[in-house]
């Protein structure tokens, strides 16, 4: 008996659904490898990430129970490894969100990747080195003078913290590649986003009241200037963008 061919609707369908599944296995084995290379790194990983708390003066990291701290080591030894597949997990990201790319536009996953990753780490360099050590300080003295007292902290909530922090800056500072994409396939124009100025810049200042560690206007404007420079930014190669495109189509017409 002939098997009923398929459809061509239910095509498309499980064609994405086997390349997310493609994604995320090799998504997997990167991480799952980097973890390993992780685990051997995750004391001195840890070290490195308590720097902003541990400045600050008479503060010190208890643990709650006895598999806090393996706990701990583990979540670091995950985080590192994602670090290290960073690479790898960007290509398979944008190579799934842009499967309509042609041959010669291909070119593109070569900007795209390295780009992504560079700005994901200047985004979290960025609230590591500026804003966390402010913010930090502004939580644990914030109404702390009236009486003395000497800061304790559980590495599990601090780790939690401060990973929840770099991982909202690092997306914030996508921004770029996410306009820049929208404006590429024709979805935004840089006019449109240039007229909506006061609109981005009243949803910046709501995001970063809502996502800055600290309450202070003074840490929420360290998070909103850099998210609308990168607005301001994105506009201005978006020109360039845009400009591009319309000669390529122009090119396309041409030819035929």
């Amino acid at each position: 008996m002939r098997r009923r061919p398929r459809s061509d609707l239910n095509m498309p369908l499980m064609e994405h659904i086997k390349a997310l599944r493609r994604v995320l296995i090799i998504a997997a084995y990167a991480v799952a490898a980097g973890t390993v290379i992780g685990w051997f790194l995750s004391d001195q990983g840890f070290a490195f990430l308590a720097r902003p708390l541990l400045d600050v003066n008479r503060t010190l990291f208890i643990t709650t129970t006895p598999l806090e701290p393996v706990l701990v080591k583990i979540k670091v030894s995950v985080v590192i490894g994602i670090v290290i597949a960073l690479p790898v997990l960007m290509w398979q990201l944008w190579s799934f969100i842009l499967p309509a790319l042609k041959q010669n536009e291909r070119r593109y996953l070569y900007l795209l990747v390295p780009s992504s990753i560079i700005l994901f780490l200047a985004g979290a360099s960025f609230c590591f080195f500026v804003v966390l050590p402010i913010g930090i300080k502004f939580l644990i003295y914030a109404g702390g003078h009236a009486v003395p007292a000497t800061p304790f902290v559980t590495k599990t909530s601090y780790l939690n913290f401060i990973l929840t922090f770099l991982l909202t800056f690092g997306l914030v500072f996508q921004l770029p590649i996410i306009l820049l994409v929208l404006i590429r396939i024709g979805v935004l124009t840089p006019r449109a986003l240039a007229k909506k100025r006061r609109w981005a810049l009243l949803i910046i200042i709501v995001l970063a009241a809502a996502f800055a560690p600290t309450p202070d206007l003074f840490t929420q404007g360290l998070m909103a200037v850099p998210m609308y420079m990168l607005y301001e930014v994105s506009i201005w190669l978006g020109y360039l963008v845009a400009h591009k495109r319309k000669k390529a189509l122009a090119r396309k017409q041409d030819g035929t």
